[in-house]
């Protein structure tokens, strides 16, 4: 039976854990709806001025990462607590830097029409050719940093609580297994392990980020103050790209975790899953090089790395992962409903999202390719149907054993919704980068403008979708029960 202690521990991880998932739901169905406004306005459906359409752009980029990136920290910090013992305090004020941050972003990109992009490029931030000002580009720096920070604390608490359960992060990484001097059946769940390949990069990308951010910010402030563009550029690629990476790497956790609830198969971490991980977290430290293809004053052997890690980057992981799903399931007579069916699909959605990012991380591809909106196309299906999905799943299955809410026929229509609208933005944005059609363009040439068109009316079915998901869990807030949570909790834990 469960102490009174307990259930009140369980309710409140619960209400932080659903604070997470609301906030960054709203944040992406936002952000979805910029995304529409833009198509639209590049399919010359809408009369949008560029300036406000760079501003669009700057908020969604940033965005999107953000909220998927709160979400799916959430769902990495709820598994991971059943393993290690996190700090709750560092996971609310992570929170609260994190909304904190939100709120100087939006101001200075709408109040003071700060438009760089996600990327803020140095020295742009700075010269803005009239654009902006200083106070726009010091709010979203500020701003960014500040998010960064909170992000940067929760995973040292994730790292701090692994060390202390396992010994070391390598010890969290199964590398004890993987050399022999542990038997498998004492490797660290799949759960501790993604975490700890997150908690390495993310730190990792979040100190690089923290570092370009403070040197753009002393240049708004004193442009005599001045640094190495290509350092900038490396440095903040190295964070963008990995961090946004991690999102995945995070939302998978609820795949090893929901999965095997579902078929009552163990998934478990033997020496092969081990290995994937551990080659996973080192080249994803690295290949965010074949963002620098195109920079020919960068060193060819790092080009080269980029090319052939960007490559092998793609398998490990992923394969052992889609591998390890299809076998849970197969015939396991597992009941398929929401949960189960967008934890699964996200694995379709991976897969195949991985595929033009391999296309474009060939050098003599990405010559042509990169600056086009093929580059957006792997991304959103990437995001959109893999990351994104996994964490709509893990919102079902957590207003199904938290509070017992049953799913509906209107449920149903957003799965089929949400899988045509980002199949739909996806291959709309493929296609324009198969035509040559520049991307981050606020306006288009006729012939470019209908696939933009198409994808517009992909990510109107998106939002509907992520409303119908939403309206779910807003449900489930209002109609969990405290004893029914609680029993549920302890017998899926």
């Amino acid at each position: 039976m469960v102490t009174a202690i307990n259930k009140g521990e369980f309710k409140s991880k619960n209400n932080l854990i659903a604070t997470y998932l609301i906030i960054g739901g709203l944040v992406i169905a936002a952000m979805m709806i910029f995304g529409i406004l833009m198509l639209l306005a590049q399919g010359g459906v809408l009369d949008l001025p560029p300036a406000a359409f760079y501003q669009f752009l700057t908020i969604h980029g940033t965005g999107m990462v953000g909220g998927a990136a709160l979400a799916a920290s959430a769902v990495m910090w709820y598994f991971l607590s059943n393993y290690v013992e996190l700090s709750k305090k560092v996971f609310k004020l992570n929170l609260i830097l994190s909304l904190i941050g939100v709120v100087m972003v939006i101001i200075g990109v709408f109040s003071f029409k700060y438009a760089s992009a996600w990327t803020f490029l140095y020295p742009l931030p700075a010269l803005s050719g009239g654009a902006w000002g200083v106070t726009g580009a010091l709010l979203y720096l500020v701003g960014m940093l500040i998010l960064g920070v909170g992000f940067l604390l929760l995973y040292i608490d994730t790292g701090r609580a692994i060390i202390k359960k396992h010994g070391s992060l390598g010890k969290g990484l199964g590398w004890d297994v993987i050399s022999g001097k542990r038997a498998e059946k004492d490797a660290p769940s799949p759960t501790v392990v993604a975490s700890t390949m997150v908690t390495i990069v993310n730190v990792t990308a979040l100190t690089a980020g923290a570092t370009v951010l403070i040197m753009n910010i002393i240049n708004v402030v004193n442009p005599a103050f001045t640094f190495d563009p290509l350092l900038a550029k490396n440095l903040t690629y190295a964070f963008g790209h990995i961090f946004a990476n991690s999102i995945i790497y995070m939302g998978v956790i609820a795949v090893y975790e929901i999965l095997p609830r579902y078929t009552n198969r163990p998934w478990k971490s033997n020496r092969p899953f081990l290995i994937a991980w551990t080659m996973s977290t080192a080249f994803t430290l690295v290949i965010y090089t074949h963002h620098m293809l195109m920079d020919s004053v960068m060193p060819k052997w790092m080009l080269i790395m980029g090319q052939v890690l960007s490559y092998a980057n793609g398998l490990p992981v992923l394969v052992i992962t889609a591998y390890g799903a299809l076998m849970i399931v197969y015939k396991s007579g597992i009941k398929w409903d929401m949960a189960s069916g967008l934890i699964f699909m996200s694995m379709f959605g991976w897969v195949v999202g991985v595929v033009p990012a391999i296309v474009d991380a060939t050098i003599v591809v990405n010559h042509v390719m990169h600056n086009t909106k093929w580059v957006p196309g792997h991304f959103h299906m990437y995001m959109g149907l893999g990351a994104v999905v996994m964490i709509f799943g893990f919102i079902y299955y957590l207003s199904k054993v938290d509070s017992g809410l049953q799913t509906n026929g209107l449920d149903k229509v957003g799965f089929i919704s949400y899988t045509l609208g980002i199949i739909s933005v996806s291959v709309g944005f493929l296609i324009s980068g198969a035509i040559s059609t520049p991307r981050r363009w606020a306006t288009h040439f006729p012939e470019w403008m209908a696939p933009a068109v198409f994808g517009a009316i992909g990510g109107v079915l998106a939002v509907l979708a992520v409303t119908i998901f939403i309206i779910h869990f807003i449900r489930y807030v209002k109609v969990r029960g405290t004893t029914g949570s609680d029993i549920n909790e302890q017998k899926l834990a």
